[in-house]
C-alpha cells in the first residue's frame, strides 16, 4: 500500500510543465464511456499553443489523456454539451463524453507517454485531471509496432503522422471498405491493394472486378484476365452451379430437372476420369468431360424404354446446354476448346501460384453475360475456399479474395435470389480463416449485404456514408470504443476515412495518400461542364460504338 502510494505521489509531483497544463477533470466514470468537465477558459490559452495537436484540443474526435498512477490514459471525444443554465457562457463549462481508447506508460522524469496499447486495465477516479494530448503523444500512439504494416496515409488531423494497418491482422480476420458512391473508394481499394503487393510481391491475390475499373491500375503489377483470355472450364462447375446454369424451371419442375442432370453428369463424369483411380466419383468433382457427351446421356435416357413420366425436362435440359454451346458470349466457359483437362494451369494463373512479381489477378466480368455473371463468381469464391481446404497438408498458401460491389453477391433476405455465390462468400466469412482465405469487401451499400457478413470482418475502413441506413447498420458492427468516429462518418471529405478493428491499434481517422495516374482506378465521373463543350466526329464515334455494340466485343 505505501509504495502504490508512493507512486502515485511521484506520479502527481511530475512537473506539469512537462505534460502541459489540465484542460478539466474526470466528472464521471462508466466503464468504456464516461464523462469529463473540460473549462473553456483553460481551451482558449491552448489554443495558442505552437504545437497543432494541443491546439486543437478540446474538440469532436481529438484525444485527451488523463494519469493514474504510473500510466497515461487516452480517450477519444465523442460529443460536447454546453452546461451551466443562465451563466453557461461565462462559466466556460463543457461536458464531453468521451470513449477511452488505450493507455501508455509515463516516463519517470519527463511525464511523457510511451508504450502505448490498446485497452484499459484501470480507471481513473471522478476528479482526476485530464490533459491535452501533444503531438508527440500522438506518434507513440499511431507508432507502428514491430510487426508487418503498410502505410496508407496521414492521421487526421495531423500532417506527418503516418497511418499504419497491421497486414496480419486485417488479412487474418477479413476487411470491409464502405463508402458512398464519389467518395474515392475505388482508389482507396486500388491504394490498399498497390501497399499489400509491395509488401509481398510473392502473394496470392484475386480480385472480382465487376465494372473493369482496376485493369488500369494494376497493368504492371498484376495478372489481367476478362472474357477474352480467362479460359475457365465449365466442367470446374460444382452441381449446384451446374444447375443455376442449366435448369431454366422453378418449383416442383426445378428438381425433377435436377435429378435428370445430376444422374446425367455423375455418368459424363465418369467417362473422362483421366485415367486416374478416383475412390468415389460425386457430381461435384472437378473432371472434364464433353458437354456433347452429357447431351448424348440425356438423350439416351430420354429414350429408354422403362422411364417414369415425360420428356419434356429432358428436352428443356438438351435444349439449353445446346443454346448455351452455339452462344458465343459463353465461348470464355462453354468452348470446346476447354475440355482437356487444363485445372492446374488454371489454378496456377488465377491464383498466381507463383506471383513472378505480379501477385494480384483482376477478374474483370463486366463483359460475363449477365444471366451466369453470380455463377462465374461464385466458381471463383469456391475455387479459393476448395483449393485451401483441399491442399491442407502442404505449404500453405493464403489467398486474399476481395470482392467489389459485395452487396450484389451477398445480399441481405429482402434481396436475395437463392444463388450459390452469397452461400459461399458468406462461408468464407465464418470459416475462411481457418483455412488461410481471407475475403476483403468493397461496397457503398453495407445496409443491402447479408445479416452477419460486416460484423465477421475485423476491420472496417469507412469513407463518407450519406444514407442514415447504412450508417446505422456500419455503427452496429463496430467496436464501442469507435462509437465517437462513426458520428463523423457523414462529414468526411473524399479519400478520407475512418479505420477500426484489428487491423489498427485504436480507432483512426486517415486522409489516404495520392496515387500516381498510372496506378489509379478508371473510375473518375464525367465532368459534363468540360465535355459538354466538345463536338466534332459523333458519326465515327457511333459507327464505332454500333460495331462494337453488334459484335458484343470491347
Amino acid at each position: 500500500m505505501t509504495e502504490m502510494m508512493g507512486s502515485d505521489a511521484f506520479a502527481m509531483s511530475a512537473p506539469a510543465v512537462l505534460v502541459g497544463a489540465p484542460i478539466g477533470i474526470v466528472l464521471e466514470i462508466a466503464g468504456s464511456s464516461s464523462q469529463v468537465m473540460i473549462d473553456s477558459h483553460a481551451l482558449v490559452a491552448t489554443a495558442g499553443s505552437s504545437d497543432p495537436a494541443i491546439a486543437g484540443a478540446g474538440s469532436v474526435g481529438s484525444q485527451i489523456k488523463m494519469r493514474v498512477g504510473g500510466t497515461w490514459l487516452i480517450a477519444n471525444i465523442r460529443s460536447l454539451r454546453l452546461v451551466g443554465g443562465a451563466n453557461a457562457l461565462e462559466d466556460g463549462r463543457i461536458v464531453a463524453q468521451v470513449d477511452f481508447l488505450g493507455e501508455g506508460d509515463e516516463e519517470r522524469l519527463t511525464g511523457k507517454l510511451y508504450k502505448f496499447r490498446r485497452g484499459v486495465t484501470r480507471y481513473p477516479n471522478p476528479g482526476c485531471e485530464v490533459f491535452p494530448v501533444s503531438t508527440a503523444d500522438l506518434k507513440q500512439i499511431y507508432a507502428a509496432e514491430d510487426r508487418a504494416t503498410i502505410e496508407i496515409g496521414t492521421v487526421y488531423p495531423t500532417r506527418d503522422i503516418r497511418a499504419s494497418m497491421y497486414v496480419d491482422a486485417m488479412l487474418g480476420k477479413h476487411f470491409a471498405l464502405l463508402g458512398s458512391t464519389g467518395t474515392g473508394k475505388s482508389t482507396g481499394a486500388a491504394l490498399i491493394l498497390h501497399r499489400i503487393c509491395e509488401l509481398a510481391p510473392q502473394g496470392h491475390v484475386v480480385m472480382i472486378d465487376p465494372h473493369g475499373e482496376y485493369a488500369t491500375a494494376f497493368k504492371t503489377n498484376g495478372a489481367l484476365y476478362d472474357v477474352g483470355n480467362l479460359q475457365m472450364p465449365y466442367w470446374l462447375m460444382n452441381f449446384e452451379e451446374h444447375c443455376e446454369v442449366f435448369v431454366t424451371r422453378e418449383g416442383s419442375d426445378s428438381q425433377i430437372d435436377a435429378d435428370i442432370l445430376a444422374k446425367c453428369l455423375l455418368i459424363a463424369r465418369g467417362k473422362g476420369r483421366l485415367g486416374q483411380e478416383i475412390g468415389k466419383l460425386t457430381v461435384d468433382a472437378p473432371i472434364p468431360y464433353l458437354l456433347s457427351d452429357l447431351t448424348n446421356i440425356i438423350s439416351l435416357e430420354m429414350g429408354k424404354m422403362d422411364r417414369a413420366g415425360d420428356t419434356a425436362p429432358y428436352l428443356r435440359l438438351k435444349t439449353k446446354i445446346d443454346e448455351i454451346k452455339a452462344d458465343p458470349r459463353y465461348g470464355f466457359m462453354f468452348s470446346g476448346m476447354l475440355v482437356a483437362d487444363t485445372m492446374a494451369d488454371f489454378l496456377a494463373r488465377i491464383f498466381r501460384l507463383p506471383g513472378d512479381g505480379k501477385p494480384i489477378s483482376i477478374i474483370d466480368v463486366s463483359g460475363v453475360p449477365s444471366e451466369i455473371t453470380s455463377v462465374v463468381v461464385a466458381m471463383l469464391s469456391r475455387m479459393v475456399f476448395d483449393f485451401a481446404i483441399w491442399s491442407r497438408g502442404e505449404a500453405q498458401r493464403p489467398v486474399l479474395l476481395v470482392c467489389e460491389e459485395a452487396h450484389r453477391y451477398i445480399p441481405n433476405e429482402r434481396n436475395a435470389d437463392s444463388s450459390s455465390v452469397g452461400r459461399i462468400l458468406g462461408r468464407i466469412a465464418k470459416e475462411g480463416r481457418k483455412y488461410g482465405v481471407s475475403l476483403g469487401l468493397i461496397t457503398q451499400r453495407p445496409s443491402d449485404l447479408a445479416e452477419g457478413v460486416l460484423s465477421q470482418c475485423g476491420t472496417i475502413i469507412s469513407m463518407r456514408l450519406n444514407n442514415d441506413r447504412d450508417q446505422a447498420f456500419v455503427r452496429a458492427a463496430m467496436p464501442e470504443g469507435a462509437r465517437g468516429f462513426l458520428d463523423s462518418i457523414p462529414a468526411l471529405r473524399n479519400r478520407e476515412c475512418i479505420i477500426c478493428g484489428e487491423g489498427v491499434a485504436i480507432p483512426i481517422r486517415v486522409s489516404f495518400d495520392d496515387l500516381d495516374d498510372n496506378r489509379r482506378p478508371a473510375s473518375d465521373d464525367p465532368i459534363f461542364s468540360d465535355l459538354w463543350r466538345q463536338s466534332g466526329g459523333e458519326d465515327q464515334i457511333i459507327a464505332r460504338t454500333i460495331k462494337r455494340w453488334r459484335s458484343q466485343g470491347r
